[in-house]
């Protein structure tokens, strides 16, 4: 993903507990101990924010990736879970710093931060600037209104004539836009796409038909399903489409760190820690089996 904002046997969404916590307090929130070898693996020259803490830049957005608790200041859900692991194994007291989506590249570059963990997908266009550990599959999903005669969205002929809605700026946008040219070069109709800043208007696109479907972040909009029971899933695609996309902890380019975040999230996946809060924020479907450090990204735009 690039930004905010986000059948059957055909497609999985994420089975989602209605009991998700979303407290301050997170009694249930998962920790492990330090790891020496994580501790060494820490480059000698590179200097932490603060003594003793690591500094996290993060985007509250929404449930279940990261949002504010119900306190509405503390950041709570699968990625500061995910991050309080690995801030664990660095032995280091985590403080998250909740930032703007568009803010992050700068401040990071900048020092302001250690790292970023705010759904960024790893391109190759990133990569020019920062380093990527990846810890998720980035999958995005086609939700429809949920008595929609639509049954399946999964590739560029089915969504030939239809209103989407999606998130300027982002991977799924691309997408949508390559399929549209496929389909308009194959004598196909025209894809419409929508966007809308405010959620509660873009619900009532959807409600009201004046939208078919929306194309944004699975985890997101399979979460809201959940709880609104207002739209399904009748199509997932990967959030590189056609390639394969990962999100990842980023890190300063050349800093060395993101060798030693990997290391950690490596030692998580292999002691169950890292599966564990998958299944606690009802993600386990977009696991990875292995963490790598700057993996093949997307393709810059043209390439």
């Amino acid at each position: 993903m690039g930004s905010f904002l986000a059948a059957a046997t055909l497609f999985s969404a994420p089975a989602f507990s209605a009991e998700l916590d979303f407290s301050p307090e997170q009694p249930n929130r998962l920790r492990t101990e330090k790891s020496e070898a994580v501790v060494n693996a820490v480059p000698k020259d590179f200097k932490f924010v603060q003594d003793g803490k690591f500094v996290v830049g993060i985007n509250p957005w929404v449930p279940p990736i990261s949002t504010y608790a119900t306190d509405a200041k503390t950041v709570v859900a699968f990625d500061p879970d995910l991050i309080q692991l690995v801030s664990d194994t660095l032995g280091r007291e985590l403080v998250l710093v909740p930032i703007a989506w568009a803010d992050w590249p700068l401040s990071l570059q900048s020092g302001k931060f250690d790292a970023v963990i705010s759904n960024v997908t790893v391109t190759e266009e990133r990569k020019e600037k920062f380093d990527f550990s990846t810890y998720r599959k980035d999958e995005l999903g086609f939700y429809v209104k949920a008595d929609s005669p639509i049954t399946s969205l999964k590739e560029p002929k089915d969504i030939a004539g239809l209103k989407i809605i999606t998130d300027p700026g982002t991977n799924q946008e691309n997408i949508l836009v390559q399929w549209d040219k496929q389909n308009v070069e194959a004598g196909l109709k025209p894809v419409e796409i929508q966007y809308y800043d405010d959620d509660a208007v873009k619900s009532l696109a959807i409600d009201s038909g004046r939208a078919d479907a929306v194309f944004s972040v699975n985890a997101v909009q399979a979460y809201a399903a959940s709880q609104h029971g207002k739209t399904k899933l009748v199509g997932t695609v990967s959030g590189g489409w056609p390639q394969t996309a990962e999100v990842a902890i980023t890190t300063r380019k050349g800093s060395g760190l993101a060798d030693t975040l990997t290391l950690s999230l490596n030692e998580l996946i292999k002691n169950g820690k890292y599966h564990q809060v998958l299944e606690r924020w009802s993600l386990s479907s977009e696991a990875v089996d292995e963490a790598k450090t700057n993996p093949a990204g997307l393709p810059k735009s043209g390439s």
